[in-house]
């Protein structure tokens, strides 16, 4: 099997364009390092917006593309226990994941259930913290308390559908196109209505005129502002992205009058301030919901190293109805 990963030497608009899988030779481990065989590997919007140079942090150039995944370590070097290989473990965030193979240092790698799906392992670094800390570091909802968002057929929204579920809270989820509809509907979500003026309208009535303490927002425009004309007053709205590609819109009065607040969301900066203990509580729960089947996402297609390009095109489309993942190695 031939040694490759995806590389780009500069950025631009159109991502696919910037990109292609080359081969590599592997040095000989040093101590502390092994070598794992990456089993899957998930495209993300910021993945895409890395190579197109409009992520909040990039990293220098040339760079090998992809930030999460999973693998098996095939060998070891000096200084690490032999019995480690055959290891499920969680790839280091940011460590060129959309490889056959990476070298990474043996410590601190998080072994995983090697009976679990790949490819649900292979997105859990990325998405489900952060639909998990968006439902839980901002507001302290109470058993049977409704949250809503948009953008609830991305992976975050799908991710957070489930965990509400889990939680004991109900969903509110608005989609920008009908055609998202059913596929929400499938997921659990106990409401799905598409964005609109009247969407407070309809929320109101779907939900009984319950008192909405949180909205999630990934869209930003005008749909940030319809998103909170459906909450109660002192109601937060978390906004982690920008898909209409225009700052938030909210009117003064939802500000004056229903003391609305507007927070930002970014993992990676989570990442920079949680302690150890923390990180290992959100993970130690994600990873046992995903291995028990409790969370999912769906995926839309599979690709290996040398269909980067075409991985990415589709990744970076607007009617996905899953998830982009780069296979290197056929799984059985």
């Amino acid at each position: 099997m031939k040694i490759k990963r995806a590389q780009y030497h500069v950025r631009g608009p159109v991502p696919q364009d910037v990109i292609e899988a080359v081969e590599f030779d592997l040095a000989p481990l040093e101590s502390g390092q092994v070598l794992v065989e990456v089993l899957a590997a998930a495209i993300n919007p910021s993945d895409v917006l890395t190579l197109t140079g409009e992520y909040g942090m990039l990293p220098p150039l040339p760079a090998i593309g992809g930030n999460e995944g999973v693998g098996r370590i095939q060998q070891v070097g000096p200084d690490v226990d032999a019995a480690r290989i055959g290891q499920t473990v969680l790839l280091p965030v940011g460590c060129g994941t959309w490889s056959t193979h990476v070298v990474v240092p043996a410590k601190g790698l998080v072994v995983l259930p090697g009976q679990a799906d790949p490819r649900q392992l292979a997105m859990l670094t990325v998405n489900p913290p952060t639909a998990l800390l968006m439902l839980t570091e901002f507001v302290t909802l109470e058993p049977g308390e409704w949250v809503i968002q948009n953008a609830a057929n991305s992976a975050v929204g799908g991710y957070l559908m489930q965990i509400a579920r889990l939680r004991g809270w109900k969903t509110v989820n608005v989609v920008r196109r009908d055609s998202a509809v059913a596929a929400v509907r499938a997921e659990g979500g106990d409401v799905v209505l598409v964005d609109n003026e009247d969407l407070h309208k309809q929320v109101r009535e779907a939900t009984g005129d319950a008192r909405i303490r949180l909205g999630i927002d990934a869209v930003g425009g005008a749909a940030t502002d319809h998103l909170t004309r459906c909450l109660a007053n002192g109601a937060t709205v978390v906004n982690y992205g920008a898909m209409s590609g225009e700052p938030c819109h909210i009117s003064p009065g939802s500000f004056v009058f229903k003391d609305i607040t507007l927070r930002g969301f970014w993992l990676a900066k989570w990442f920079r301030t949680a302690s150890p203990e923390q990180q290992a509580s959100v993970f130690g729960e994600i990873v046992q919901l995903i291995a028990t089947g409790k969370l999912k996402a769906r995926v839309q297609a599979t690709f290996g190293i040398d269909e980067i390009k075409q991985a990415l095109a589709m990744a970076a489309s607007g009617a996905r109805a899953g998830k982009v993942l780069i296979v290197p190695t056929p799984l059985g």
